[in-house]
């Protein structure tokens, strides 16, 4: 009986070996933009968690991410930018997770008088409006606030996480805090009428 032999033809092969070497060369360059960048979306991190472990987490979390889509970046040079983004907003959410955790926790295991529901209504309310109020931000102004006003980094340090002059980061700065007083006192406004 004679044994069959299946032979893969040549173009096949060829084709097999081409989609490998791309997938090899872009694991490669995203390596090196990682080894490049990488430090910076912990510093993000850091700096919005205030806390090591946490920030590491994230860091890898967005590591993770940007190494699922890298291959429809469009951009490439602008991937900088892109992974400061990602652990931006992932810290954000791991900080939003750990607040309302920490405000629940706090309230569970409270053995004074318990605020009356009217506090806790207001409190609630004006927390909801002030993320409302800091997601309707741009995303440029937002980021600036954030690590300069809110997380108390320097303008210097601002700078050089973002990579921008600190003139705009003074500038953006101002106009951040602008529109926040602004969407801030019309709430106000709104709940001295009631």
């Amino acid at each position: 009986m004679q044994e069959l032999v299946l032979i893969q033809p040549v173009r096949a092969a060829e084709k097999d070996f081409a989609q490998e070497a791309a997938r090899a060369a872009l694991r490669r360059e995203f390596e090196e933009r990682l080894a490049e960048c990488g430090p910076l979306a912990y510093r993000v991190a850091r700096g919005v968690l205030r806390n090591t472990a946490d920030a590491e987490d994230v860091a890898q979390e967005a590591f993770l991410r940007a190494y699922r889509r890298f291959e429809r970046l469009r951009d490439r040079g602008r991937f900088r930018a892109w992974l400061v983004r990602i652990a931006f907003r992932l810290a954000i959410d791991r900080l939003r997770s750990s607040k309302r955790r920490e405000v629940r926790e706090t309230l569970w295991s409270e053995t004074s008088p318990r605020p009356s529901t009217e506090d806790l209504a207001a409190t609630s309310e004006f927390q909801a409006h002030l993320d409302r109020a800091l997601e309707e931000l741009p995303e440029k102004h937002r980021l600036v606030l954030l690590l300069g006003a809110i997380e108390g980094h320097s303008l210097e340090e601002v700078a050089e996480i973002l990579s921008l002059p600190v003139g705009t980061v003074k500038s953006r700065l101002f106009f951040a805090r602008k529109q926040l007083a602004e969407k801030l006192r019309c709430h106000v406004k709104t709940i001295e009428k009631r």
